[in-house]
């Protein structure tokens, strides 16, 4: 499981981007989004996490560890 903090992610909208991004790179990865806490939690991952982070910072919501 990886756990990333995703301070710009804010709407609906934006958990879609971010999923969209995630299982593009690993199309099987459960993604949780918590808006509230700008959590993003991606389980059932092979790829490494700064990999999953980078996607998602290339989608556009900077991604760190949390």
């Amino acid at each position: 499981m990886v756990r990333l903090k995703v301070e710009k992610i804010g709407c609906g909208g934006c958990a879609r981007s971010v999923t969209r991004a995630v299982q593009a790179i690993e199309p099987d990865a459960g993604v949780e989004v918590d808006l509230g806490a700008k959590l993003v939690t991606v389980s059932g991952v092979v790829v490494p996490a700064d990999r999953i982070a980078r996607a998602i910072t290339e989608a556009g919501y900077p991604a760190e560890p949390a």
